[in-house]
């Protein structure tokens, strides 16, 4: 890349939908294969000469802080700490001086897992001289009622935005996966010291000038938004749909699982696709089954567990089934009832 291109991960958001994972971390460092998300982000963007990234943050700010300000990714990392939330747009704001004036930069969500040509679309970009590229997905038809419908003209330019609409009045398949390129022009669109966001108050401002080009990413991506879609991107991963760095799948006769520093006796069973977070310990004679482990996680012996998220820092000594466990919880034996 011959220009020095700045990015931004919007950061900031409660990630409400993803409790109680979400109680005890910020959703940027939600471990996906026991990689936080924001980890992934930085590594991609280094990859293709991206280094200089700002975030915006505010709930549990100071754990991101900690996590990327002496990081090994390679990323220059910068912050703004909010002190009340801003919107999509007001958050970019207040990074504005960040920003250089004469290149365009990137912004990302939080929760976004792809594989995206970044560049690409940033080539796609600078060739429109729109003030706004947004990257756009297809998706099956009947899952657009979940999601921003985007629709465009034969250059690709967008005509107008459906906020999950029915399938029956859904005018395309295509989504806005929060992937934007923008040109500096941008911050003219967004007043200072207000709460703005994109959707509702930049774009359609931009779509009156015709002013918003799309790239089509044809790779993978996710919105890690919800608990179903967190299980589902672990599953991508271990099937090859998604592709980053990890630790190695270990294959058994029944399942398969990524596994971090952690204690496995050996004759723990595994089914499925599961993962196994750093100095966790998983006893004898145990079974995980399709779940997701996080850091320092104590399963006892003969403990059955299926279909669970655990958050870090737990101890269970019973079994669990489809059970979303938040941080620091001890679950011990099943009391034996007595018939007298």
């Amino acid at each position: 890349m011959s220009e020095s291109i700045k990015a931004m991960i919007m950061s900031a958001g409660m990630g409400s939908r993803l409790e109680p994972l979400t109680l005890s971390v910020p959703k940027p460092l939600v471990p996906i294969a026991n990689k936080p998300i924001m980890d992934i982000l930085f590594e991609n963007l280094a990859s293709i000469g991206i280094k200089d990234v700002i975030c915006n943050t505010y709930y549990l700010a100071e754990q991101i802080i900690q996590r990327y300000n002496k990081n090994k990714i390679g990323i220059n990392f910068n912050y703004i700490q909010e002190e009340s939330l801003s919107g999509t747009a007001g958050g970019v704001k207040k990074c504005q001086s960040f920003f250089d004036k004469n290149s365009p930069f990137v912004v990302l969500s939080a929760d976004g897992l792809t594989n995206a040509d970044i560049l690409k679309g940033i080539e796609i970009h600078k060739k429109s001289k729109a003030v706004a590229t947004i990257g756009i997905k297809a998706i099956p038809k009947n899952e657009v009622s979940h999601f921003g419908v985007v629709v465009t003209d034969e250059n690709g330019f967008i005509t107008e935005f459906q906020e999950k609409p029915s399938v029956e009045e859904a005018k395309s398949n295509f989504i806005n996966t929060g992937i934007y390129i923008f040109d500096y022009k941008i911050f003219d669109y967004i007043p200072e010291n207000t709460f703005y966001d994109f959707a509702k108050n930049v774009f359609p401002k931009l779509l009156e000038e015709n002013n918003i080009n799309t790239f089509e990413i044809s790779e993978y991506w996710t919105d890690i938004g919800t608990l179903e879609q967190y299980k589902q991107s672990t599953k991508d991963l271990v099937i090859g749909k998604c592709k980053f760095n990890h630790s190695p799948i270990i294959q058994t006769q029944t399942g398969e699982y990524i596994s971090d520093n952690a204690e496995i006796s050996s004759d723990a069973k595994f089914i499925g696709i599961s993962t196994i977070g750093c100095n966790s310990r998983i006893g004898k004679h145990s079974t995980i089954e399709n779940s997701i482990i996080w850091d320092n996680v104590i399963i006892g012996d003969n403990v059955h567990i299926k279909n669970c998220i655990i958050a870090s820092n737990c101890i269970i000594n019973r079994d669990l089934d489809s059970q979303i466990i938040g941080a620091n919880k001890i679950f011990d034996k099943e009391p034996i009832e007595s018939y007298t």
